[in-house]
């Protein structure tokens, strides 16, 4: 089958070949996830979950790097919900998928970046990819990863990434089973290519229905996690003055001022 590209997105493009769709983020400088991107996402997830054709989808960022994260400004009290809603839309449709899904991890995947590439089956970085869970220096957490990472990388290790906000690259993120595998920048492209081959080969039924069985346990517990992260978000952290004042100070390229409420 010839490529076949979609025409019709701003921030995000689509091109699928054979049983493989491949999802890129086209925001740049740095591919940052603002909601019309989300709705972009949405709108291509549900297309290639509906397509029979399809068995295999690509998460990948353009340019420089896979994506620095949700935009800060969407963060603000008037939009938070609106963000939390179709942000986590997206990461529910790529955790339903009955495709077999896969990240590309390149430059930064950070925050809500790093989230979007930790939810799909099997993650591929390159070695050198700063990976981080940046929000607690906006005076935030990330919802996403509060439901996730525990079980990737284990209670502490979450803890500790989630609670320092460090950067960390990718031989780390797969270490700490965040990505699945960490090659050098130059063979992320040859080591994609040789994954997609070796699952084209497999039957598209069997690997979906081995893809549910594999999360059956753990989507009871997400489902919920997540419910609890979005209402201590929403509920509480929004309405602190610190969140807000990290959101400001983060837009107005100036350091925080935490008054501890």
């Amino acid at each position: 089958m010839a490529h076949q590209v979609s025409t019709r997105f701003e921030r995000i493009s689509v091109e699928q070949q054979a049983r493989v769709a491949q999802i890129t983020l086209h925001n740049p400088p740095v591919n940052v996830i603002d909601i019309p991107m989300m709705d972009e996402l949405a709108s291509a997830i549900a297309e290639t979950e509906a397509s029979p054709e399809i068995s295999i989808m690509v998460v990948r960022g353009a340019g420089k790097c896979f994506s620095a994260g949700v935009d800060v400004a969407a963060h603000a009290p008037d939009t938070v919900t609106e963000m939390l809603n179709k942000f986590h839309g997206v990461v529910r449709a790529l955790l339903g998928s009955s495709k077999i899904t896969v990240a590309a991890v390149h430059g930064q995947c950070l925050g809500g970046g790093a989230e979007l590439a930790m939810v799909c089956d099997i993650v591929l970085t390159a070695e050198s990819a700063e990976w981080g869970f940046p929000e607690i220096g906006l005076g935030c957490f990330p919802p996403v990863a509060c439901a996730v990472l525990p079980a990737l990388t284990g209670q502490k290790h979450a803890a500790e990434l989630i609670l320092t906000g460090k950067k960390f690259d990718g031989l780390e993120a797969a270490s700490r089973r965040i990505a699945s595998s960490a090659v050098p920048e130059h063979q992320l492209e040859d080591k994609l290519a040789s994954l997609l081959r070796r699952l084209d080969q497999l039957s598209p039924a069997a690997l979906a229905i081995t893809k549910k069985a594999i999360y059956a346990w753990d989507s009871f517990h997400f489902d919920k996690g997540l419910a609890r992260a979005e209402r201590l978000y929403l509920d509480e952290l929004i309405k602190t003055e610190d969140a807000q004042e990290g959101i400001r100070a983060f837009l107005e390229k100036r350091n925080p001022q935490w008054k501890g409420r």
